[in-house]
């Protein structure tokens, strides 16, 4: 495969330090004192595609047949130290702090949700992101004001960093009336597209893609390059409608930021018996399309990566392909105790912890104490406290309520352009000739 010249990298680097951060400050690769940031390294794999990890892990899950019975084995080097942080080109201390609260807010709400459901307070099942808090919370905080998103079941920090507060999330589980759905659906099928530009997730896994493209489109008719972040899982992406979803934004240059949660398992198939690439990123190249490989449970990467995808889209270059690798540490589902998942593979990722890892780096740089991080966390958890109490104390949905809000009605709201009016596409003048005429068989 043809590499890029020094020429064209340089070009590349240049354009890509000529930027602003969500926030409005500048975020130009440079330090808080004005010095140039001296980034790491970046490894290609043997396609060119971009690896910004600090580890290569090498191991490979097996399936072994004993009798009737079927397990799997890991096999590898498993005893390997963690690596660090990567330093960030773009996040400024004050960031790098913001985002950690939203990481363990993200943690807290999931531990109150899951003792919700072992009181039997939630309707129906739960979806945890134990171990994803990172590649939630960090890719949804590099979108800009008015970039939109579509979180899957496990992408609940990114709600809360996109301005939903854990009582929203508490209470469409517990099908409360002043859930988001109004107590009418008891998981994530919510959105919200006039605030928090939100939309709803899709239980047909890949379908999301393509909506997200078309919400792109959409936005570009009417004058304005979005960024539209969604996530997939190593199982979802192998679905039918996501190639197509990806393949449609990569070749109208639409601004879909894609990050492939590759968390080792679908349900309980392990990626080395569903695809026969290492790396799931391989697969931009097919569609013309940058991709690039991070480490999942590194915050600083997850933002950068995102970062610069977001930016790109906002200029009308195009989607972006990331691969976010880590594994997802509770089974697909609390009913699922991922019983499936080799022990020495959980305690490689355990190591690993993706908030862990971040205090320990904060902790280092002395951006945060051990006596700050305690009031920090102690304050979030009197908040969770608080929010996890409001909706227990919420009322259930009245009986003749079941039925509204069901169907659009006539002037139920009003449909109409976000961002300005689309231009007119363009019609052919006169009528077709005879020999232009559709086919008609007999």
């Amino acid at each position: 495969m043809a590499t890029k010249s020094k020429s064209a990298k340089d070009s590349a680097a240049k354009a890509s330090a000529k930027k602003l951060s969500v926030n409005g400050t500048p975020n130009n690769g440079t330090s808080r004192n004005g010095a140039p940031k001296k980034a790491p390294a970046v490894r290609v794999n043997q396609y060119g595609i971009p690896d910004w990890r600090l580890e290569q892990p090498e191991f490979e899950v097996r399936e072994v047949t004993d009798g009737p019975e079927i397990h799997y084995e890991i096999k590898g080097k498993l005893n390997t130290p963690v690596p660090p942080i990567r330093e960030s080109k773009y996040l400024t201390k004050e960031q790098h702090l913001e985002l950690y609260r939203w990481m363990v807010m993200n943690r807290r709400m999931e531990v109150a949700l899951e003792n919700l459901y072992k009181q039997s307070k939630v309707v129906g099942g739960v979806y945890f992101g134990l171990g994803q808090e990172a590649c939630s919370c960090a890719s949804a905080y590099a979108l800009g004001k008015d970039d939109w998103f579509a979180p899957m079941i496990r992408n609940q920090g990114a709600q809360l960093v996109r301005g939903f507060h854990a009582r929203d999330i508490m209470m469409q589980y517990m099908a409360k009336a002043g859930s988001p759905t109004k107590g009418k659906d008891g998981t994530s099928h919510y959105g919200d597209i006039e605030k928090r530009h939100m939309v709803s997730p899709i239980s047909m896994l890949g379908d999301l893609l393509p909506v997200m493209a078309g919400v792109s489109l959409g936005a570009r008719l009417q004058g304005k390059e979005l960024a539209c972040l969604t996530w997939i899982g190593d199982g979802g992406q192998s679905t039918g409608v996501s190639y197509e979803g990806i393949n449609f934004a990569a070749v109208r240059k639409l601004g879909l930021v894609l990050i492939i949660e590759s968390n080792l398992w679908a349900y309980s198939t392990p990626t080395e018996y569903q695809v026969n690439v290492k790396d799931l990123a391989n697969r931009a190249i097919g569609y013309g399309m940058p991709g690039v490989i991070i480490d999942g449970t590194d915050a600083c990467q997850v933002y950068d990566a995102t970062y610069e995808a977001v930016e790109r889209a906002h200029r009308g270059e195009g989607p972006t392909l990331i691969e976010a690798k880590l594994m997802r540490m509770k089974g697909h589902a609390i009913h699922d105790a991922a019983a499936y998942v080799p022990k020495e593979m959980h305690e490689f990722w355990r190591k690993r912890d993706c908030i862990d890892r971040f205090q320990k780096y904060l902790l280092e740089k002395k951006w945060l104490t051990p006596a700050q991080d305690k009031e920090m966390i102690a304050a979030i958890e009197k908040e969770i406290d608080a929010e996890r109490e409001f909706a227990e104390n919420s009322p259930m949905p009245e009986g003749p309520t079941a039925a509204e809000g069901v169907f659009c009605e006539d002037g139920c709201h009003e449909i109409k352009p976000k961002y300005g009016m689309p231009q007119k596409a363009r019609r052919s003048e006169g009528k077709l000739k005879e020999t232009e005429a559709a086919i008609h068989f007999k």
